[in-house]
């Protein structure tokens, strides 16, 4: 049966429209691949956490006080990420028994959304092999690993190892060089990662963010079409594919824009723009804000048919965890409304029954006007649960935010700030319980003292 789209002309209108949602829809599915092929183009050792294909390329230490390449870089934990290709065949992913430390090892699809997380919260602490495969494949595993099947033949892997500090860095590295990759076919041999080869046509210092967004719009939607001919639609896409259908977009196949006449392409790329700077509005309020805070727990990780949602999230860093693994609440203002700033002093006070309610950990981290790490006396950036915190005498805990020591007795809870200039504050609860997935508990007000 012919529906009356199907045989209704496409007005200039609709194609603005279907531009503005296909870009959204696409974003993350573009963005991902670019990051692989940047990410996958320089040899082991060059960069932090770039190397080839099939094997883990971990962070050894926390950024150093310069710093600036990374935004709102995390201090509770060391990184190990890998591409995966299974495209000819499985891979087997081991983890070490790490003695009960937390860990965890999402794994995100082309579309930039988790389908797996072995660690501490799900598999345990125990050594484990993991045999990824790609969607329909079948044949013979070995028999100690558990299959996880990638919905797309290449995947990410976003390793997080719980670090206490620097002097944790050596017991850290155990379990870091504990996590592998290994093809099938060499299971039992010394494994062979793919070597990383130069990629011409992407630029290894351009940022994969600014790459796409410089991106002509015909050539994204090419892209993303060819993209599809190996990373299939989700199984609930088919009404996005079917409106992406009206302005001659199909996966797999050529697009262009002769389709259109000159009115038609400029409102085509039009919509391309309009996404993007929608897309960009957005990425400071994707949580609800909730007194001081700004909090995510809805639709993380794993987004359904909330393009729109996973484009922002995919465009202000891409690779969220699920809320059931991790959430950042992120400090909006102070509990007057006021902007937070180095000059000023600050406390969070936990109630003895208000510290945050997580199985794992937390942590609070101070960033400058532009997310960064700012050098400070104690070379601290966060303060922690794992540290030594002193207790009020009524189990209380008070977290100090400002520039000059609060006095001896109470450096142990002390963050430090700059002299001046807007800061900003990032909560992190690390297997968060329900109270906090379902809006029960909420971080303290960040109250200004002097």
């Amino acid at each position: 049966m012919v529906t009356a789209a199907e045989t209704k002309p496409v007005t200039q209108a609709e194609v603005h429209d279907i531009a503005l949602q296909g870009y959204c829809y696409l974003y993350p599915l573009v963005l991902m691949d670019v990051t692989r092929r940047q990410m996958t183009s320089i040899p082991a050792g060059k960069v932090p956490g770039f190397g080839p294909t099939n094997s883990f390329q971990h962070i050894r230490a926390y950024p150093p006080a310069e710093m600036r390449t990374v935004v709102r870089p995390n201090f509770d934990t060391l990184y190990s990420i890998a591409w995966v290709d299974v495209t000819k065949e499985p891979v087997i992913v081991s983890v070490p028994d790490t003695g009960g430390r937390y860990y965890l090892l999402p794994m995100l699809d082309m579309w930039s959304d988790v389908f797996a997380v072995p660690g501490w919260r799900t598999s345990g602490t125990g050594a484990k092999k993991f045999a990824v495969v790609s969607a329909g494949w079948s044949g013979n595993l070995p028999a100690d690993a558990e299959k996880i099947e990638s919905p797309t033949p290449h995947f990410w892997i976003i390793g997080r190892t719980q670090t206490n500090g620097p002097a944790d860095y050596e017991a850290v590295h155990k379990v870091q060089d504990g996590f592998t990759v290994t093809p099938l076919s060499q299971v039992g041999k010394t494994a062979q990662p793919l070597e990383a080869k130069a990629d011409p046509e992407i630029d290894p210092k351009t940022e994969p963010l600014r790459y796409v967004a410089q991106m002509p719009p015909e050539k994204f939607f090419a892209y993303g079409a060819e993209l599809m001919k190996l990373n299939p639609p989700h199984s609930t896409d088919w009404s996005m594919l079917t409106r992406l259908k009206r302005i001659g977009f199909a996966p797999g196949k050529p697009f262009d824009l002769k389709q259109f006449d000159a009115a038609t392409a400029a409102e085509f790329k039009r919509g391309t723009e309009e996404a993007l700077k929608q897309m960009q509005a957005k990425t400071a309020s994707i949580g609800q804000v909730k007194g001081c805070w700004s909090i995510g727990v809805d639709t993380m990780g794993v987004y359904g048919d909330s393009y729109f949602k996973r484009a922002i999230v995919a465009l202000a860093g891409l690779g969220a965890n699920q809320p059931e693994d991790a959430i950042y609440p992120i400090s909006v203002l102070d509990s007057k409304g006021q902007v937070i700033t180095g000059d000023k002093k600050y406390t969070l006070h936990f109630d003895k029954e208000h510290v945050p309610p997580v199985d794992a950990f937390w942590s609070v981290t101070m960033y400058d006007k532009e997310g960064f790490q700012v050098a400070n006396v104690l070379n601290r950036f966060a303060v922690s649960s794992w540290m030594p915190l002193k207790k009020n005498a009524d189990g209380s805990i008070d977290l100090y935010v400002q520039h000059e020591s609060p006095g001896p007795d109470k450096e142990s809870n002390w963050l430090p700030s700059p002299a001046s200039g807007e800061i900003s504050l990032t909560m992190r609860l690390y297997a968060p319980k329900t109270a906090v997935l379902n809006g029960d508990w909420l971080p303290p007000p960040i109250v200004r003292v002097d």
